[in-house]
């Protein structure tokens, strides 16, 4: 991946693009335009089929795809298919869902691409979390409840020893706490809060699938959200949001109002 095979004539350019929280009308301009003039999209499994269908009609689609027990395609080939689509002269999107730099390992593609000697461009997306606490109802900052705000991932196994998220320092620091791939460590994030201070009355909020026509949520305790989720099928994508601004929900939750009014 260091060098440019010799077979290729010219180099394209490679698109880092945030496809947003799965809602065409929260692409950014230059996402949608890059959409259109894109020969190839290279895109994960969270981008949806309402995204996509804003690409070039005879644009390659070709599917990286990465989900808990089905496909996955390994990193260090995601990033070879996109430094020999730009070695073959090729405009390439490669499309993810939410922002590529949160919890997108669009670093890792981007380093790649420099060590290749491709050019490349980022475009940044709506992530996960400001948009489902957005159309949740919930502000992640307010001047009463909280003035900080933490993005963390709880895709790793909190029961490792070398796990590099310390929840228990987590819980002393008075932000809001937004948790993405946590669901199938709900309950031990949530212990392991408490045990850091973090009262087992702290509201909870759960949004999954944000922005869709899928999209729910609840709210709850951190004391009770991993076996209420568990009992009402919540799962991912999903995001958690812990902290007092989650109780907000309770009155400003615009999206499944509107949803329920035009029932």
């Amino acid at each position: 991946m260091n060098s440019k095979p010799d077979t290729f004539a010219h180099t394209g350019v490679v698109y880092l693009v945030g496809a947003g929280p799965g809602d065409p009308e929260l692409l950014t301009l230059k996402a949608l335009r890059l959409l259109g003039e894109a020969d190839v999209i290279v895109h994960d499994h969270l981008v949806s089929a309402e995204v996509l269908a804003l690409a070039r009609r005879d644009a390659e689609r070709v599917f990286v795809g990465k989900k808990g027990g089905g496909f996955c395609c390994p990193q260090n080939e995601i990033e070879t298919i996109l430094v020999h689509l730009a070695f073959a002269g090729k405009k390439v999107v490669r499309l993810k869902g939410g922002d590529p730099f949160i919890f997108g390992r669009g670093g890792e593609e981007a380093e790649a691409l420099v060590a290749a000697g491709v050019p490349f461009e980022i475009v940044p997306g709506v992530t996960s979390a400001l948009a489902a606490a957005a159309y949740a109802g919930v502000p992640l900052t307010h001047r009463t409840h909280s003035s900080g705000v933490v993005f963390l991932t709880g895709h790793e196994d909190p029961k490792k020893a070398d796990t590099a998220i310390q929840w228990e320092d987590y819980a002393k620091l008075g932000a809001t706490l937004c948790i993405y791939m946590g669901m199938k460590n709900l309950e031990t994030i949530a212990r392991r809060l408490q045990a850091g201070g973090l009262a087992a009355e702290t509201p909870v909020a759960v949004v999954q699938s944000a922005t869709t026509s899928a999209h729910r949520q609840l709210l709850s305790t951190l004391g009770e959200v991993a076996l209420v989720s568990e009992r009402e099928g919540f799962g991912a994508p999903a995001i958690v949001v812990v902290g007092e601004v989650a109780a907000l929900a309770d009155k400003l939750a615009w999206f499944e109002a509107a949803k329920t009014a035009a029932r």
